[in-house]
């Protein structure tokens, strides 16, 4: 796919500049500011708004928040319109790492085991886009590196062959919550040795070494998140 591409005018509007379909590109703005939290958790979103701001009408606009909608980002309420899904809770935060934790390494480790060189292909592919920086804006990087490490964690689940798994947490949407939490570097540049140390043990072929990279991955992933609800 190619990159979306988003530039402030000298007016401070947004204008794209439409490398992929209408609504793709208008999709990957908005997605943008909802996980760099240019639109914060819980506020309202209004189509008009978007409209001047993108310099679009309003059916790409309405496309792309149905879409965001679907992957629990956006709230839509009748008769009142869009909003940003509020930030997950506490218990929800807690709730989700559990469950990444018991059904993540054991994956990982099943996917090594399966692992061929079209499979690790991808998951570099993935983890390249994360590392690279084409862009200037700090904003626009981390919504493309949640993106794509929601991207990779669903191609290991998707090699470790278990289809109700890799079903149950994308249906989470996870990684989309998690990043909303905290907008720092923190949360990405650490988060690359991790996939590096997960790339080595897929290159391996060494599921023990690759469960032990997905438990240490998520735990300091939980642990980088967790001051988040601090400041609130």
């Amino acid at each position: 796919m190619a990159s979306t591409k988003v530039t402030t005018t000298d007016q401070g509007s947004t204008a794209i500049r439409r490398s992929n379909g209408l609504v793709e590109d208008v999709y990957e703005a908005i997605f943008g500011q909802l996980m760099a939290l240019k639109i914060a958790p819980g506020a309202r979103i209004t189509v008009d708004n978007l409209v001047k701001e993108f310099n679009v009408s309003q059916t790409p606009i309405r496309e792309a928040l149905g879409r965001l909608e679907g992957e629990g980002l956006v709230v839509k309420q009748h008769l009142v319109g869009y909003h940003a899904a509020p930030q997950i809770t506490r218990r929800r935060f807690d709730e989700l790492y559990e469950l990444r934790l018991l059904l993540e390494p054991a994956a990982a480790a099943k996917a090594a085991a399966a692992m061929d060189d079209e499979k690790l292909a991808a998951l570099r592919e993935a983890a390249g886009v994360m590392a690279r920086r084409t862009d200037t804006d700090e904003r626009l990087h981390y919504s493309t590196f949640a993106r794509q490490d929601a991207l990779f964690h669903d191609r290991i689940m998707a090699f470790a062959g278990n289809q109700l798994i890799r079903e149950m947490l994308s249906f989470q949407h996870t990684h989309f919550h998690i990043f909303r939490l905290m907008f720092h570097w923190r949360v990405t540049e650490e988060a690359l040795d991790e996939h590096q140390a997960l790339l080595d043990a897929f290159s391996a072929h060494d599921p023990e070494a690759a469960e032990k990279a997905m438990r240490v991955h998520i735990e300091h992933s939980r642990d980088r998140l967790l001051p988040a609800f601090a400041e609130t």
